[in-house]
């Protein structure tokens, strides 16, 4: 546990029964109700399905997401992008986030995800995992614009697994429409929520040629 006068927050690990989560100014980073940080990214990648190749994961906090990718040995390279550096320095301290900077087939990327995704060549991930902070937080990587840029970068019939968490009943079901709908306009198809992971699974079809 430690405080940054970079950031002016506190940042500290909380131990479960399984891998621990982090904990950001008193606001948890992982789901601990009914779940654990281990199944609860389990989930999201196993949301994805079959994947291989080169595979993108976007918010690394304490990169469970991305080492559970790059486990599958069909995966060739798994590029992770996280924007704060204190949350990389405490994953440093995580006996469960270890393969996040041994593991040669991660590649971490500190930076702002909205700005480093239009580095990104065209059509070069056959996979994307998607996984940001709360809207108030990090309303830009809920933007159309952002969409498309995740669009542009997939490979033909690429999928995308969007974490969107399950917010109140009421205003719920606008944001996920909201989402949904942003999604459908970025170019995405077959966009469907998955429930035990609390996201959109959506793709891009193959391009049709004549």
């Amino acid at each position: 546990e430690f405080y940054s006068e970079k950031t002016k927050k506190f940042y500290k690990l909380i131990q479960t029964e399984t891998w621990p989560a982090l904990q950001i100014s008193g606001i948890l980073m992982h789901r601990i109700q009914e779940t654990d940080p281990k199944s609860d990214a389990e989930a999201k990648v196993n949301a994805l399905g079959t994947i291989k190749g080169q595979i993108l994961d976007i918010c690394t906090g304490l990169g469970y997401t991305a080492i559970l990718l790059a486990r599958n040995p069909n995966v060739k390279i798994v590029y992770t992008i996280e924007k704060d550096p204190e949350v990389l320095r405490i994953a440093k301290h995580s006996f469960a986030s270890k393969e996040l900077f041994e593991n040669p087939k991660i590649r971490v990327l500190l930076g702002d995800a909205s700005e480093l995704i239009r580095t990104f060549p065209s059509e070069s991930f056959d996979a994307i995992l998607h996984d940001p902070p709360r809207f108030s937080i990090a309303g830009e990587l809920y933007s159309e614009a952002f969409y498309r840029e995740l669009f542009r970068i997939l490979k033909p019939n690429g999928k995308l697994f969007h974490y969107t968490g399950v917010p109140g009943r009421h205003s719920g079901k606008r944001y996920l429409r909201g989402i949904k709908e942003r999604l459908f306009k970025a170019g995405f198809s077959n966009i469907k929520f998955v429930e035990q992971a609390q996201g959109f699974l959506a793709q891009k079809r193959f391009k049709v040629r004549f």
